[in-house]
């Protein structure tokens, strides 16, 4: 009854063979790790720089231009976009084309001249407290440096009256900087995507492995009417899950509930639609239920880094937010929390929603091709 090593160096021996050959399980096991660890580790930034912003100079005076000019060199604010009223300013920041907008008063020279307490007003998209934090920090330190080189001679300014200006910071939509306010919103779109994706590739594998696929194969039931058949009775979880996720955000973690009810909804099925075809689609791809469990996790991983559910979107390099564009999960984030937080409607949610509905035309024919080859 000894063991034998010869016997396990069999095992061993075959087990290494059969891993090879199943090139799926062999990509993830050596390309995944990789390239997520590539991608994660130049992706992520905690501190986004370069942050758009828009200004209303309503002084076009030398020391306007200075603060401006200030506000560039600190690295934070990339100056995209010069409204001439609050409302265009305001359309920008609901949209969430900018982060930040910035409004010079008309009196600002004359005020500090005379040393009369001017003021700039600084509006930061607070939707996502990480994205605008080291930017307000740094607002801290702009009166200080900004004017340096201005006042000098006759306008200098005496130390013991302080700085020539202050920063008044406007923080928009969530002014208390309260976390669970952009992070619960959030898991509306990112539990649909875990649930429904991999719910729905397990359920399709399983039958594949059963052989009750072939079976059904046999009617003179057409592939796509397999796929709404099959994807029906989980568009409806789907839409139960998101209203549960909406009504405990509201009662237990007090999430504001702005509006934008039509853009949600149908950011909602269109999102619940894509993910349940994704699903299908990694069924007709992978041989078990082991192969689509990992492909679901290797969906959901980037899905999580690089919408910006987690990390701010603007804080990754641009090859990255251009990936980030490519999710669903990004766009459906954005539709989210635009209409939670800010009560955007559907005609500001227009780009988004066209994202997530072109995602559900190539991934559901894709899914019927893919289905149609794999199951004749």
């Amino acid at each position: 009854m000894g063991l034998s090593l010869s016997r396990i160096a069999a095992v061993v021996a075959k087990e290494f063979i059969q891993l090879v050959r199943d090139r799926l399980t062999y990509a993830m096991i050596i390309g995944v790790p990789i390239g997520q660890l590539l991608l994660f580790g130049y992706a992520i930034n905690s501190d986004p720089k370069h942050l758009p912003t828009a200004v209303l100079v309503q002084d076009h005076g030398e020391l306007s231009r200075s603060v401006i000019g200030a506000l560039q060199r600190s690295g934070y604010f990339d100056v995209v976009s010069a409204a001439r009223s609050q409302g265009e300013m305001d359309k920008l920041i609901e949209r969430g084309t900018i982060q930040f907008a910035i409004t010079i008063p008309g009196d600002f020279t004359r005020r500090v001249v005379r040393r009369d307490d001017p003021q700039i007003l600084v509006e930061a998209d607070a939707s996502d407290p990480a994205a605008t934090g080291g930017a307000v920090a740094a607002l801290a330190q702009l009166p200080q440096y900004a004017l340096m080189h201005d006042l000098k001679g006759p306008l200098a300014t005496p130390s013991a009256t302080g700085p020539p200006f202050e920063v008044v910071v406007q923080r928009r939509y969530n002014p208390e900087s309260i976390t669970s306010y952009n992070i619960v919103p959030g898991l509306l779109a990112t539990i649909l995507t875990l649930t429904l994706v991999m719910m729905t590739a397990l359920a399709v594998t399983r039958e594949t492995e059963r052989g009750t696929m072939e079976m059904l194969l046999s009617t003179p039931v057409r592939p796509l009417e397999v796929m709404i058949g099959k994807l029906t009775p989980y568009v409806v979880v789907g839409v139960i899950q998101a209203a549960i996720i909406l009504v405990l955000a509201r009662l237990l973690f007090g999430v504001p509930l702005e509006g934008g009810w039509l853009a949600l909804a149908i950011g909602m099925l269109l999102f619940i639609v894509g993910s349940l075809a994704l699903g299908f689609l990694i069924s007709t791809v992978t041989r078990n239920q082991l192969q689509a469990m990992q492909m679901s996790v290797f969906y959901f991983l980037p899905s999580i880094l690089l919408s910006g559910f987690l990390f701010p979107f603007r804080g990754m390099p641009v090859w990255a937010q251009w990936l980030g564009t490519i999710l669903p999960v990004t766009h459906m984030l954005r539709v989210v929390r635009g209409s939670v937080l800010k009560g955007v409607g559907l005609g500001d949610q227009l780009g988004n929603l066209g994202a997530l509905a072109l995602f559900v035309l190539v991934v559901a024919g894709l899914a019927i091709k893919q289905y149609r080859t794999t199951l004749d």
